[in-house]
C-alpha cells in the first residue's frame, strides 16, 4: 500500500467511526471486509456517503428511509446485506 493509500485508508478509518454504536457496527465491518473489493466509482461514493450527517446515516442503515439518490441507495443496501450476512456467519460459527 502506498503512502497516499495509507493515509486515505485512515481517513475512511476515522471517518467511518461515527460515534453512534449503531452506525459503528455496519460501517467499519463494510470498511474492513468489503471496501477494497469495491469498484473505483463505488469507492468514491462510499467516501461520499461518508459526508452525510449521522442522523441520515442512521435512518438510512436502519432501514426507516432509503436515499433519493439510487446510487447511495444500492450503497446502502450493500452495507446492510453484508451486515446481515455477517451476523448470520457469526451465529452460525457458534
Amino acid at each position: 500500500m502506498s503512502d497516499n493509500e495509507d493515509v486515505t485508508r485512515r481517513r475512511l478509518y476515522w471517518h467511518s467511526r461515527r460515534g453512534m454504536w449503531e452506525l459503528d457496527l455496519l460501517l467499519m465491518p463494510f470498511l474492513e471486509d468489503r471496501y477494497d473489493q469495491l469498484t473505483p466509482s463505488d469507492q468514491v461514493l462510499y467516501r461520499e456517503l461518508l459526508a452525510n450527517e449521522d442522523q441520515d446515516l442512521f435512518t438510512w442503515l436502519m432501514r426507516r428511509e432509503w436515499p433519493r439518490n439510487t446510487e447511495l441507495r444500492r450503497l446502502v443496501k450493500m452495507i446492510v446485506e453484508h451486515a446481515e450476512t455477517t451476523d448470520n456467519s457469526r451465529r452460525q460459527a457458534l
